[in-house]
């Protein structure tokens, strides 16, 4: 799999984390929403949404994780956490 260029936003994640990248095919419409969204919102990026959509999605679903609730509560509210 080719990996994507990724910047990590250090805000979020604890130096001791690791950064897997993922090639991901989205919707034309959830792209072009998401664009938007950026657009009006200069302090979010297409990273910390789909870091904060799969953590909220997880979470919704059950899977219950101190680093998980960590990650979505900090990219939510652009919140660092340190150990």
């Amino acid at each position: 799999m080719q990996e994507l260029d990724y910047v990590e936003n250090s805000k979020v994640l604890n130096h001791k984390d690791e950064v897997i990248s993922f090639k991901c095919e989205l919707q034309e419409n959830l792209q072009k929403a998401m664009k938007e969204f950026v657009e009006k919102h200069p302090n979010w990026d297409q990273y910390r949404i789909i870091q904060a959509a799969i953590a909220g999605f997880l979470m919704q679903k059950g899977f219950q994780n101190r680093e998980l609730t960590r990650l979505y509560i900090g990219n939510m509210f652009s919140m660092n956490f340190k150990d």
